[in-house]
């Protein structure tokens, strides 16, 4: 009988250490203090945004069927209704990120609801993304856009394969309260010399450029942006001096565009927001 009260007492006091050292379930308890959230790999849950970083999105010109696309979708998420991950692809400062967040705006604006949420992800901490998914899949009340900016591979990584899995070809599935949108400059997330160098040591190397190739394919919509026209450049420039209105002269306005992009080699609506910054501040006008 003691040996038994003994027993009972060492394997309670063996139970009461195991869920000492246990960790606790995770829970996201702020899901109602903002409508942007970041994904911290430290503690495994996401912290919430005081003020998106976003612009409005009649304010993204030249880029109409990219917006009507990704605009359909999210709306067709938010609604219940099937929606595809999206790829958003091409030339740097196009406005794909920025497309992301406005959209996300917009459909919260046409639809009123609370409960669409913006969640960042960082590229160096895609290896979470099969646990955080777990723990979105939790909350069915809210849904999620998952975007990760600036998503590449490079050589010797292999954290793709945990994307590949966690979009859609892992038994579980992606939960259906979670869309993952992402950026890149590249189509395929992959560079070509890694592909190439895959292919040349590979034991069927039409196999492993597949295995590159569709991990792209989990992503039902490709968007691509490309560079953009001087006129296009201009009328984002026009539409940010309109609805900011800073005060200039409208030839003026032209010509000292036209010089800033060409002083950066390049045109596109990052080159225009960065003028804009410059104009304002010379101008004293405030745009935020």
């Amino acid at each position: 009988m003691i040996n038994e009260q003994v027993t009972n007492h060492f394997l309670e006091r063996i139970a009461n250490a195991l869920e000492r050292i246990a960790p606790p379930e995770k829970k996201i308890n702020n899901l109602d203090e903002s409508e942007g959230f970041i994904y911290e790999s430290k503690t495994g849950l996401i912290r919430p945004i005081d003020n998106i970083n976003r612009i409005s999105i009649k304010l993204l010109q030249g880029i109409i069927p990219q917006k009507t696309l990704l605009l359909e979708n999210t709306i067709n998420f938010s609604n219940d209704l099937p929606a595809n991950n999206a790829l958003l692809w091409g030339s740097r400062g196009t406005g794909k990120s920025s497309l992301v967040k406005s959209v996300h705006a917009e459909v919260i604006l046409l639809t009123s609801t609370k409960y669409l949420k913006l969640v960042e992800i960082h590229r160096e901490d895609i290896s979470d993304l099969p646990e955080l998914l777990t723990l979105l899949s939790k909350y069915q009340k809210y849904k999620f856009i998952l975007l990760c900016d600036d998503l590449s591979f490079d050589a010797g990584e292999n954290i793709y394969k945990s994307l590949k899995a966690a979009l859609d070809g892992g038994i579980e599935g992606k939960p259906n309260n979670v869309v993952f949108y992402a950026t890149s400059n590249r189509r395929h997330l992959m560079p070509r010399d890694m592909v190439e160098n895959e292919q040349s040591t590979a034991i069927n190397p039409s196999e492993s450029v597949e295995e590159k190739v569709s991990l792209s394919d989990r992503f039902g919509l490709w968007i691509g942006f490309h560079n953009i026209s001087q006129e296009i450049y201009l009328d984002i420039i026009f539409a940010y001096i309109n609805e900011y209105k800073i005060p200039i002269e409208k030839e003026k306005l032209k010509s000292k565009a036209l010089e800033w992009s060409i002083t950066r080699g390049a045109r596109s609506g990052r080159v225009a927001w960065q003028f804009i910054q410059d104009l304002a501040g010379k101008t004293k006008t405030k745009i935020i």
